[in-house]
């Protein structure tokens, strides 16, 4: 097509020339402005706004899985205890978002929309490193924004559809502010709450956990993070709130009903009050 029918068309040329598979890269040719990193920042210093925190992954035998709390704090102020904070980035992996709640969001937003690009352009899945590694660009495009306060600090993490037989299926990254991009083995946390929640991981996690007991180990370790830590939102059983929890396994990423996190949460909180009730009578 050439420039005069492109322009009858209503498209711009470069929207006609394949620029790549990259979305954010697309993006940064037609629309910089759109690219969370690419907006101009208020060089006065900012009020408090919303953080998300915290968020946890663990691998089990056929997987990985991650949960977050359901708080948003601002300050010393809870501006939210419903918000989402772990969302499927594409078929076969998650996301799960800490720091500047709203940028985090947006994020993800277009994280989900460049997975999605590239199937469309390449007509294959991306592979789960190359995944990892363009969710590090991204993070690095934000650094400006992250040196003024603005910082995204994600967990990522899903089933290796490549993975050599014989090892874990599940994998697990971490990231800085500046896009450093970092495995981990067995599980990770992020967030203000995370090192309580990895101290509870150091107890309850081992290799090979079956999938319900993966679960529970994610749940407690959220709930152990909430005791510290008070940003983390703890179960709420009078609003009916709870982690989200997301489970990525051969057949795909699936989010937990409430009722199945309900039960797993309120059984970690009957099983803290006995072991509480058996203390006090030792003691007296």
């Amino acid at each position: 097509m050439n420039e005069s029918s492109a322009g009858r068309s209503g498209f711009t040329p470069a929207y006609l020339d394949r620029v790549g598979s990259s979305f954010t890269d697309f993006l940064g040719v037609t629309a910089p402005d759109l690219l969370p990193g690419r907006r101009p920042i208020p060089q006065l210093p900012m009020g408090d706004i919303p953080h998300g925190t915290t968020i946890v992954s663990v691998t089990y035998d056929g997987g990985v899985l991650m949960g977050g709390d359901r708080r948003a704090t601002m300050g010393n102020l809870i501006s939210s205890r419903d918000i989402e904070k772990v969302y499927p980035a594409d078929s076969y992996s998650v996301i799960g978002i800490a720091g500047a709640a709203g940028i985090a969001i947006e994020m993800v937003r277009l994280y989900q929309v460049e997975l999605e690009h590239y199937e469309k352009i390449e007509g294959l899945t991306l592979s789960l490193d190359g995944k990892a590694n363009r969710l590090a660009a991204m993070i690095r495009g934000n650094l400006g924004a992250a040196m003024q306060g603005l910082a995204v600090v994600p967990l990522f993490a899903g089933f290796d559809l490549d993975a050599a037989p014989g090892t874990s299926p599940g994998r697990i990254f971490s990231y800085d502010i500046t896009g450093g991009n970092y495995e981990e083995r067995g599980y990770a946390a992020v967030g203000s709450g995370s090192l309580f929640a990895k101290n509870s991981l150091k107890k309850t996690w081992r290799n090979g956990l079956p999938a319900d007991a993966a679960v529970r180990t994610v749940v407690e370790s959220l709930y152990d993070a909430a005791d510290d830590d008070s940003a983390t939102g703890g179960p709420d059983p009078v609003r009916r709130l709870y982690p989200i929890v997301y489970r990525v396994d051969g057949e795909g990423a699936v989010r937990l009903t409430d009722a199945e996190v309900a039960a797993v949460a309120d059984g970690i909180v009957t099983d803290r009050a006995q072991a509480d009730r058996e203390n006090m009578n030792r003691e007296a």
